[in-house]
């Protein structure tokens, strides 16, 4: 036994597991970066790994400084991250396109009642009879001044 608690040979297999967990490469246990993964990964039972205070320290240290996630579980904590990103801006894309959608199925509506509108007062009207066109060049502004000052003349004579 040396001053780890345990032998240096189990002292030795627990650091080949932390540093296989540690990279993500676990060879017996889930991956996960748990003491009973460290234990499992290692062969040896968890009273043993508790014997291990060195390890177990140093193992302390690395999770209180890089969290227990593995590079594994922080990339699909990341991707997951971004994917509820694009989902809420998915999500705010089809709020803008519902509105707008609904805006022109208004305008449409509208629209439609207005086209049945004049549809309806179009055929009330009756028909329209064209008015024959005449051969005479049209009417000149001073033409115009002419018919008018005639018919003031005639209304009030």
């Amino acid at each position: 036994m040396n001053d780890t608690g345990v032998s240096a040979k189990t002292e030795h297999k627990l650091r080949e597991a932390m540093d296989r967990l540690l990279a993500g490469k676990p060879q017996h246990s889930d991956g996960r970066l748990t003491k009973n993964n460290l234990a499992l990964e290692a062969g040896v039972s968890p009273a043993t790994m508790f014997r291990a205070k060195a390890v177990l320290a140093d193992w302390d240290a690395h999770i209180e400084t890089h969290g227990s996630l593995t590079s594994g579980e922080a990339r699909r904590d990341a991707d997951i991250d971004a994917l509820r990103r694009q989902l809420a801006a998915a999500k705010r894309g089809i709020t803008e396109l519902n509105r707008r959608l609904t805006a022109a199925a208004t305008v449409i509506g509208a629209l439609h009642h207005d086209n049945q509108l004049l549809r309806a007062e179009r055929h009330s009207n009756g028909t329209v009879t064209p008015l024959p066109l005449s051969e005479q060049p049209p009417a000149t502004p001073s033409d115009i001044d002419l018919l008018t000052t005639r018919r003031r003349h005639e209304h009030q004579g």
